[in-house]
């Protein structure tokens, strides 16, 4: 009996305790019906810059703070470094050297990354931006569909195709308005794709099984029909 139960509850998959119903079409449809969209932001180095270059972003983030009136939500995720395989690409390329004094350099800089990360773990950090569009809340919706779409959340991630188009509209004119004040204060932001957001989500809640199990690129998968 112990077993059976024991069973049971291994092969209940992580995914039923997700939020997330489907990602698809570089956006993430939630179980409650809402989309999300992420976006990769690079940082700056605020106390290299200049008094002027200081208050020129913040007066830029105040203007965008007060321009958004949604929402957002800002994720940074620092995770170890993982540079198996740039080691390996460098001892890839002290076997094809053969100036013999650049492969013998080659080989005192593969010595020094190692002795470089024994002393301590490396970290990488990353910083997201979710933007989110919740048709319940639009302001430019009547009364009577919020209140239609209100009784019926669970029906909402399944939207006929032009419906989502609509929603996804919609979200899109966010993030088009989120990346303007993002980049008005200096910073690069990549919108995440379909591809991109799976194995942003696999890593997070798989980060040990993602170190040795890469996610097959979704081109290349095939779904038996």
């Amino acid at each position: 009996m112990a077993k059976s139960l024991a069973k049971n509850k291994i092969e209940v998959s992580t995914q039923e305790y997700l939020n997330i119903a489907e990602i698809k079409d570089n956006t993430v449809v939630m179980k409650d019906g809402t989309l999300r969209s992420v976006l990769l932001v690079s940082s700056i180095n605020f106390a290299l810059k200049s008094e002027d270059e200081q208050n020129a972003v913040i007066d830029s983030y105040a203007r965008f703070l007060n321009n958004i009136n949604f929402s957002l939500q800002i994720v940074i995720q620092s995770r170890e470094l993982d540079i198996d395989n740039y080691i390996e690409y460098l001892k890839g390329k002290e076997k094809e050297q053969t100036n013999k004094l650049l492969k013998v350099q080659t080989g005192d800089y593969i010595e020094y990354i190692k002795e470089l990360i024994s002393l301590g773990k490396i970290m990488n950090k990353r910083f997201y931006v979710i933007v989110p569009y919740d048709p319940l809340t639009d302001k430019h919706k009547n009364f009577l569909s919020l209140i239609s779409e209100a009784l019926r959340p669970a029906t909402v991630i399944k939207l006929k195709d032009k419906t989502f188009r609509n929603y996804q509209e919609m979200l899109d004119r966010r993030v088009d308005s989120v990346i303007g004040g993002l980049e008005s204060m200096g910073v690069a932001v990549a919108r995440l794709d379909t591809q991109s957001l799976i194995e942003l989500y696999y890593k997070t809640y798989n980060p040990e099984t993602s170190k040795h199990q890469e996610l097959v690129d979704m081109d290349k998968l095939r779904v038996e029909k």
